[in-house]
């Protein structure tokens, strides 16, 4: 009693190719927000991201669904769905943190933007060993971004730091830059690769968790070697010019350089 066009704009009867056989086991609807439903598992394709995935699939379905039909996600696609962008928030909220930080730690604004300017290469590297090793941008990967932050971050500092010491003991702005890079290159490298090499089982990981322990370790490793390189030789440049721009237009003039704290000491 139920019929179906065919292609010849023909009303055929189901009965015509199919048989109806009743069995008996475990009746299912699937329904989604009260409404009838039909629920399609998939994955990206190699060398594509599940966000370039979630994409594709809301063009394909806004440009060949009917009317009436519509599409919505479930589980770990839902979550993501729902996110958005969120990730780009908490990239700029990390840096908000450690340009405050820094601030208040040189008591500068203009400075702390050596070693936040300094992260770029680093980010740059990790990018770079995803691509070279077919992995994709993925939360793994965004976690290893924010700890490139803190890691390539205390490399800048390590030689802002002396150079800043340097700078207000008399020496100059260029000299002090040279010798920070100078005295901070052997420490750097030290900590850098030693950090380095102790990722390389997990960028190298073939356990049944490998593609996320794979993606976190190339993602690391990459942007820690990347960003060391280039910082050890940015870093300098980039404080000559900061602390030159911070030297000519500055804020407050300090009468006295010792802390209040010591001041106290002192008349104790």
């Amino acid at each position: 009693k139920l019929y179906v066009k065919n292609n010849r704009d023909e009303m055929v009867p189901f009965s015509a190719f199919m048989k109806m056989k009743k069995v008996y086991g475990l009746s299912e609807i699937t329904r989604h927000n009260m409404y009838n439903a039909a629920e399609i598992s998939g994955a990206p394709a190699i060398g594509y991201s599940s966000g370039t995935a979630i994409e594709v699939v809301n063009e394909v379905a806004a440009k060949t669904l009917p009317r009436g039909f519509g599409i919505d996600w479930a589980g770990i696609s839902a979550d993501e769905v729902a996110r958005g962008n969120e990730a780009i928030y908490i990239f700029l909220i990390c840096l908000g943190f450690v340009y405050l930080v820094l601030a208040a730690q040189y008591e500068s604004f203009i400075l702390p933007l050596i070693v936040i300017l300094s992260l770029p290469a680093g980010i740059f590297g990790a990018f770079l060993f995803l691509k070279l090793f077919g992995l994709d941008n993925n939360i793994y990967a965004q976690v290893s971004f924010i700890m490139l932050i803190g890691l390539l971050g205390k490399n800048a500092v390590l030689i802002v730091e002396f150079a800043a010491q340097k700078h207000s003991q008399g020496v100059s702005v260029i000299d002090a830059a040279m010798e920070g890079a100078t005295v901070r290159f052997r420490p750097i490298l030290m900590t850098s690769f030693a950090f380095i090499a102790g990722l390389i089982p997990l960028a190298l990981a073939s356990d049944p968790g490998k593609i996320g322990n794979r993606t976190l370790g190339s993602a690391a490793a990459g942007g820690m070697l990347v960003g060391t390189i280039c910082g050890v030789i940015i870093i300098p440049g980039l404080y000559f010019i900061f602390a030159t721009l911070a030297e000519k237009y500055k804020l407050t003039k300090r009468e006295d350089e010792n802390p209040f704290t010591e001041y106290l000491n002192d008349n104790e």
